[in-house]
């Protein structure tokens, strides 16, 4: 593969072609010719599409993993005062519509002996971003210093902030050429993308949730199934503990779908948890579980689960929600004042189902479209969004409705956007007179 020493990717991406199994040292080099320009962008997409069709071992991906996460800026948590085996730990969802979980999950899990250095992405395409959500606040900070970060880390528990150009360098320049070449669904290379950004945080345990369904990036179970049990091969081959969690993205999580309305719904469900949806708090609760649990910071799953659900219903995890506020920079009455701060557009129109009968089905993706063409998500990353508009009161499968019943409530700047809005919200959402089987959220659970 190489030459006196000299490093050639070409005759990486040979080996690769031909179904071999290459080094470590040799993609360490390869990643830090990505990283410094000197892989050229046609050899990072022969690259990219050999592994496409050949896949990678789960000691390459976590070769290819380790190597893009330190292409950049690592944190160590024993330069804060941590010990080394601290329970620090993380979450990532592959996206959906409506999943505002890491808002309300990292509150939960700091109130029970967790860390959450939780570094969160915009959104993109149909599904939402936490950022965005986050900045629907106003005076929220999601960049501060890396020493912000952590003593609010851990001072707080948790903080969400956004991803640095300083980490995992080399997985920006990937993508966007893998973008380009019909390679983005490589599972061995998505499975990269995510958890060099993930581990470049210093963390000590890892859970992931993994969505499938119509709302979802992988639409079939099988597709998530997969993508699933790479991440948890490949992670635990780069020496992170992580479970992954599949759940259902056949509806909108939740009632609401946007920026301010769901972190209007988000302090709903910290300040009033027996009101909240009941799909959100149990995946909520789940994921918190194992988060405690993989981490070390309670004894099992069970004792964890409990504990979770105690630090929600007697507003612990309220209050550290309310604290990572303020810490970031946001107002410190929030809670009270909250229809002043959370701006929601003026024109509030609601989508009546035609006729009556059970809610049976939903194109997922078509209400998370809604919401872009309202303003409020973005399909190109440098656009700006519109944080005031939205969807709430959103119906779920197995509700049983009359003719004229709100199937959903538009906010939108004017009333062309929300008629457009209306219009594919109902075309959206199926209505039969047989109640339909209702699909548990969390489906499977794969661990190590």
């Amino acid at each position: 593969m190489s030459n006196a020493g000299v490093f050639l990717p070409q005759e990486m991406i040979r080996t690769k072609r031909d179904g071999g199994t290459i080094d470590a040292a040799d993609i360490e080099k390869f990643v830090a010719g990505i990283t410094d320009g000197s892989v050229t962008d046609g050899q990072v997409a022969a690259f990219a599409m050999a592994v496409f069709f050949n896949g990678m071992t789960p000691d390459e991906g976590a070769a290819l993993t380790l190597a893009m996460r330190d292409s950049g800026d690592v944190m160590d948590w024993t330069k804060f005062g941590f010990e080394a085996d601290a329970p620090i730990v993380d979450k990532h969802s592959t996206g959906g519509v409506g999943d505002k979980v890491s808002l309300m999950l990292a509150p939960i899990v700091a109130a029970c002996g967790g860390f959450v250095p939780m570094i969160s992405g915009r959104g993109l395409g149909h599904t939402g971003g936490t950022l965005d959500k986050l900045e629907a606040i106003p005076g929220y900070d999601p960049y501060p210093s890396t020493e912000r970060f952590a003593e609010i880390v851990k001072t707080v528990g948790c903080s969400v902030i956004g991803q640095t150009g300083d980490l995992a360098p080399a997985d920006k320049r990937f993508y966007s050429i893998r973008d380009v070449t019909a390679t983005v669904e490589s599972i061995p290379l998505i499975t990269a993308s995510i958890l060099s950004k993930k581990l470049s945080a210093g963390l000590n345990a890892l859970v992931m949730d993994v969505k499938f369904g119509n709302g979802a990036f992988m639409d079939s179970f099988e597709k998530a199934e997969e993508l699933a049990r790479n991440i948890v091969r490949v992670a635990n081959a780069a020496g992170v503990p992580t479970t992954a969690l599949l759940t259902d993205m056949n509806q909108v999580l939740g009632r609401t779908a946007g920026n301010a309305v769901e972190i209007f719904e988000t302090i709903e469900f910290l300040l009033e948890p027996k009101q909240a949806d009941k799909r959100l708090v149990c995946v909520t609760l789940d994921l918190a579980a194992h988060m405690l649990a993989l981490s070390g910071a309670q004894p099992s799953y069970d004792v964890a689960r409990d504990k979770a659900a105690l630090a929600l219903m007697k507003g612990d995890a309220a209050d550290v929600f309310a604290k990572m506020v303020v810490a970031q920079g946001g107002p410190a009455d929030l809670y009270e004042k909250r229809d002043e701060y959370l701006k929601l557009a003026p024109v509030v129109k609601p989508v009546k189902a035609a006729k009556a009968g059970f809610v049976t089905g939903m194109n997922t993706r078509a209400i998370g479209m809604a919401v872009v063409a309202l303003g409020g998500g973005r399909t190109d990353p440098a656009a700006k969004i519109d944080h005031s508009v939205g969807l709430t009161q959103i119906c779920q499968i197995g509700d049983r409705v009359s003719a004229d019943d709100t199937l959903a409530m538009v906010y939108a700047r004017d009333d062309a956007a929300a008629e457009a809005a209306i219009k594919s919200v109902r075309a959206a959402i199926e209505l039969g007179a047989a109640e339909p089987n209702i699909e548990p959220i969390v489906a499977q659970t794969i661990g190590e």
